[in-house]
């Protein structure tokens, strides 16, 4: 009995790994993402050792760990944004920021919050952050990737860099669309 039910386990098993490949395999080829002219291999990887060291000494910051705060950055240039309670927290978090190697420029795009959310609502807006995140990334037009979404009280903050006005114009677009939605704030920066 008992060999009998690990040859069912297996064959399942098997049976859907092969299945999982054989859906991979007809798929066809993803097209590789080529950095714009202006950006080079040692410069993506020198902003990704910026967001990441600058997403540390806040995390690491009693005064700021507990702020909601979206970190990007290109060329040096550092884009926060997020939702704060007070101007000292955004100008703390601005000073933390800038004692960071290698940042060049601070974007700040932070914004208040305004009165207490409630659980219900932190609920709802998961939802919709998550409705905009998924309408973003099937949405051929826009490479949802680079757009953070933040969402309170059913106002969406989009932040990051794109490549021209029209794909902002289309990322809004997008936003607006999506079920409890009430109002978008665009961050947006294009791209040097």
């Amino acid at each position: 009995m008992k060999t009998r039910l690990e040859s069912l386990v297996l064959s399942t098993t098997l049976a859907g790994v092969l299945a999982v490949l054989i859906v991979g395999c007809s798929k066809p080829p993803e097209p590789i993402a080529v950095p714009p002219p202006s950006m080079t291999v040692g410069t993506v990887i020198d902003d990704s050792v910026i967001t990441a060291s600058v997403k540390s000494a806040l995390l690491a910051d009693p005064d700021v760990k507990s702020f909601d705060l979206k970190v990007e950055t290109r060329k040096g240039e550092v884009l926060l944004s997020g939702f704060v309670d007070n101007q000292m927290q955004i100008d703390h978090a601005i000073i933390v920021t800038r004692g960071v190697s290698g940042v060049t420029n601070i974007d700040n795009k932070m914004s208040l919050k305004g009165a207490a959310t409630t659980v219900g609502n932190k609920i709802d807006d998961g939802i919709v952050t998550t409705r905009v995140k998924a309408a973003l990334l099937a949405d051929e037009n826009v490479k949802s990737l680079d757009i953070a979404v933040v969402t309170r009280k059913g106002e969406v903050q989009l932040s990051g860099f794109v490549d021209n006005q029209s794909q902002i114009e289309r990322v809004l677009a997008v936003a607006r669309g999506i079920e409890g939605v009430s109002s978008v704030s665009n961050e947006m920066s294009l791209k040097k």
